[in-house]
């Protein structure tokens, strides 16, 4: 990546995360996957608390990427358990804590898993 794209990534990824702490979404992480993958630049992963919420968090960053200049590739789930936002070299995942814990997309692609509410049982188990 040139310079130039470089500064349309970051502020694509500063517009996504805006957009998401806006709408108050959680545990918000920022991948670089450039080098796992030619396909996207980077991911951000993010939870929301009800499916409501998730789909409201999705919407927000793919109006705020429009109206910022970006072009939204597509945007997939309806059902508001997971939604994601294909921005090109960025991908947004928006989740319910549950299915981000079950999928555990973070750490497959080299970042972090989430603790959701530290110090606290999670309200859910994944299936086994």
């Amino acid at each position: 990546m040139n310079e130039q794209e470089l500064a349309a990534l970051q502020k694509m990824v500063e517009v996504a995360v805006n957009a998401l702490e806006d709408i108050k979404a959680k545990d918000i992480s920022i991948l670089e996957t450039q080098d796992k993958t030619a396909l996207f630049a980077r991911m951000i992963i993010a939870s929301g608390d009800s499916t409501r919420q998730v789909k409201a968090l999705a919407n927000s960053v793919a109006v705020d990427l429009k109206e910022a200049g970006f072009e939204i590739l597509s945007q997939e789930g309806d059902s508001g358990e997971w939604t994601l936002v294909d921005a090109g070299d960025l991908v947004v995942h928006v989740m319910l804590p549950a299915v981000r814990d079950f999928y555990d997309i973070d750490t497959l692609w080299g970042g972090e898993k989430p603790s959701f509410h530290a110090g606290m049982q999670k309200p859910w188990h994944a299936a086994d």
